[in-house]
């Protein structure tokens, strides 16, 4: 039995003589390779549109000398705007290739990608990445900065020859009356393929974009306006079938039409609300008119209606009884107290502060227009009268000649409107408004909490 294992553990010993002197052939080491240099045919890129098809800039470089074919090595191009170290830089993948001829219409892409303004000149960062084919040995070469200049492409939708843009719909203040109220609903101009503006929009309505105010021959509009989530954004054309889905709440919204690349953006901006629910109608707060706090800083103002009669009721943050439910005394609130009340009806102003908890009520006998024509209240204000319909006040008067003028309230300086910045939006205690000689139709809108508006419209 010994020597039995003597044999084997000597055959054994032998075997692993033999396999530890076999030879194995070395790996195969490559040397390194060298960063390449990069050139370019120029340094200022301007092309235009019709430039589309043909060179805006050739890029060449150097042999970075990798011990292999040269058609298996890698090259990443990458662009970027200048100054961000190419963290969103935009990479073409080469192989075996030493230059690249970059057409207008593929760098302009890669620029308005970057999110530039057409026409407006930017700098732009390029470098090569090369290595081996399985990305060993990567090298960085040197950075060339250019200058380059997007051009317009033709858009996908036509934009209005008018270069105007007005907005109409039962979401908007004027419903679907057409011409609509100016400057209220009419978008400002961005560049020749951008159309912008802020608006006051009713939730769950609809819209369209007008290139002709007064005129419903064209329109700007969706396909299908049941889309998910359309009422955020999407495609829109020119002639299309469907109304644009207006947002599901009431308030302030700025709507984007990019008729570059056929989108619209609808982005809410912020701006508070209170709901006025009460006896005088319904205890309902998704039906209740509303107070609004265009600032968003929770101080808040709005005309309410009560009707013939006084009136119980309470301030909501929401459209129901779920958020916080304002009750108080005759000059506080709280989201404890009682209900909140007016002795009698009529068409009140109410204020309420929810930060100091205080809130007051001022009583409306009458709407007016004064200014130099009347020695700014040396003659009677021309009058305005309430349409309860349409939650208008409405007059037409005429100006012999051209005068500044505000809305004032019951004859009294205590409370009056103008309008700073010409942005026909209404203020209290604002600017003048400077009117021309003539006959107009005067509508004065008080219903959208915190957002007042009005027209003159020339007979």
């Amino acid at each position: 039995m010994k020597q039995i294992l003597k044999t084997l553990l000597f055959t054994a010993t032998f075997a692993v003589a033999l396999w530890s002197c076999e030879k194995v052939a070395p790996l195969t080491v490559y040397e390194p390779g060298k960063s390449v240099v990069l050139q370019a045919s120029t340094t200022t890129i301007a092309t235009k549109t019709a430039d589309s098809l043909s060179t805006a800039v050739l890029f060449t470089w150097t042999n970075p000398q990798y011990a292999t074919d040269d058609n298996t090595v890698k090259y990443i191009l990458q662009i970027d705007s200048s100054g961000r170290n190419f963290s969103k830089a935009a990479s073409i993948v080469l192989n075996g290739r030493m230059s690249y001829a970059f057409l207008g219409k593929d760098l302009n892409s890669i620029l308005l990608g970057f999110g530039f303004n057409y026409n407006v000149a930017y700098k732009i960062d390029v470098r090569i990445i090369s290595s081996y084919g399985n990305n060993n040995d990567q090298l960085t070469s040197n950075v060339l900065t250019l200058t380059a200049t997007p051009y317009v492409i033709p858009p996908r939708v036509q934009p209005p020859t008018s270069r105007r843009l007005f907005l109409v719909g039962s979401a908007t203040i004027g419903g679907w009356n057409n011409p609509v109220p100016v400057p209220t609903q009419e978008f400002t101009r961005v560049d020749s393929v951008t159309y912008q503006g802020t608006f006051y929009l009713k939730g769950g309505q609809q819209y369209l974009a007008l290139p002709v105010n007064g005129d419903w021959s064209n329109k700007y509009s969706v396909a299908n306006n049941s889309l998910t989530d359309l009422n955020l954004g999407g495609d829109f054309g020119f002639n299309f079938n469907d109304n644009f889905p207006g947002p599901s709440k009431t308030g302030m919204y700025r709507i984007r039409l990019d008729f570059q690349r056929g989108k619209f953006t609808v982005t809410a901006v912020p701006f508070g609300m209170l709901f006025v629910a009460g006896g005088y109608q319904g205890w309902s707060p998704d039906k209740a008119p509303s107070l609004g706090s265009i600032k968003n800083d929770e101080d808040f103002h709005g005309f309410v209606d009560f009707g013939n009669s006084g009136s119980e009721f309470k301030f909501t943050s929401q459209p129901d009884w779920n958020g916080s439910n304002f009750g108080g005394t005759a000059t506080t609130i709280s989201t404890s107290g009682g209900n909140l009340s007016v002795a009698a009806g009529g068409y009140y102003l109410l204020r309420a502060n929810t930060k100091n908890s205080t809130w007051s009520n001022y009583l409306v006998t009458g709407v007016g227009i004064v200014g130099g024509f009347t020695g700014w209240g040396g003659s009677p204000d021309v009058a305005l009268t309430y349409d309860r319909g349409a939650q208008v006040w409405k007059t037409t008067f005429t100006l012999a000649a051209d005068s500044e003028l505000k809305f004032r309230f019951n004859s009294s300086w205590d409370v009056n409107l103008g309008d700073s910045g010409g942005d026909g939006v209404l203020d209290f205690n604002g600017d003048n408004l400077a009117m021309k000689a003539g006959t107009y139709d005067v509508v004065l809108n008080l219903s959208n909490g915190g957002y007042y508006t009005y027209s003159f419209t020339r007979r």
